[in-house]
């Protein structure tokens, strides 16, 4: 019988950690009550990764939103004690977080050229009109601001960022397009992103990037990693000369 969700509180400022296991070799550890993305908690699942890549038997960590899935060699760890351990390490890891660190001086910055705009941008109008503000004001606005990457998801290479100012939030399109350019720059509610590889997507297109996100050739496939710092750097002026 698999070892029953574990809940147990982590140090004081951040919310309880509940443990549980996904197939017979993967724990998961959840922080609770998070609706969305919080750099509190995503740095304690960055200090704990690192942590957890340099223990035998560990295989693979992954951080996600708010959780950390680990999968484990099961002929070397109990699977109980390994939700137990898990917890343990992230109470003495919440700790840690508040000291390593992930400050702008430390962390990798990457800068994204942009085109903004056209054929490259074509909702950028549109969020433009719902902000209030002309299309060169978004484009200073989104460019001039800088993100944190909080985790990889989606797709191979997606990055989810933190960081877009308040006043360029605008929601998702009704009706999500069928297809989405590899490199598209878009916005989704609260967030901002870069399509690594096309898709159906339904954010918002403000620009693009030649730039390429995920290559499963290079030594590491994803050029965003967990704790980066994003610039976006604009390479025309597009719509701002509308």
């Amino acid at each position: 019988m698999a070892p029953k969700k574990q809940t147990v509180a982590a140090r004081s400022g951040y919310p309880p950690v509940r443990a549980y296991l996904l197939g017979e070799d993967v724990a998961v550890l959840q922080a609770a009550a998070q609706p969305a993305a919080t750099l509190a908690i995503q740095q304690i699942c960055w200090v704990l990764a690192a942590s957890l890549r340099e223990q035998p038997g560990i295989i693979e960590v992954v951080p996600g939103m708010n959780n950390l899935s680990v999968r484990f060699d099961i002929r070397r760890y109990d699977p109980a004690q390994m939700l137990s351990a898990l917890q343990q390490q992230w109470k003495t890891q919440s700790a840690a977080a508040e000291t390593v660190s992930y400050t702008a001086s430390a962390a990798r910055l990457v800068q994204i050229p942009v085109q903004y705009g056209g054929n490259d941008g074509p909702d950028l109008e549109l969020v433009a009109a719902h902000c209030g503000m002309s299309p060169a004001q978004v484009i200073a606005a989104h460019s001039e601001a800088e993100y944190r990457v909080y985790f990889l998801g989606f797709q191979p290479g997606f990055a989810y960022l933190g960081g877009l100012p308040a006043g360029l939030a605008t929601p998702r399109r009704a009706e999500p397009r069928l297809s989405v350019p590899a490199g598209s720059v878009g916005i989704g509610g609260a967030q901002t992103g870069i399509y690594p590889a096309a898709s159906p997507g339904g954010w918002q297109l403000i620009g693009r990037t030649a730039t390429t996100l995920f290559d499963p050739a290079r030594a590491e496939p994803s050029l965003l990693q967990s704790g980066d710092l994003v610039r976006f750097v604009p390479v025309t002026r597009g719509a701002a000369d509308a």
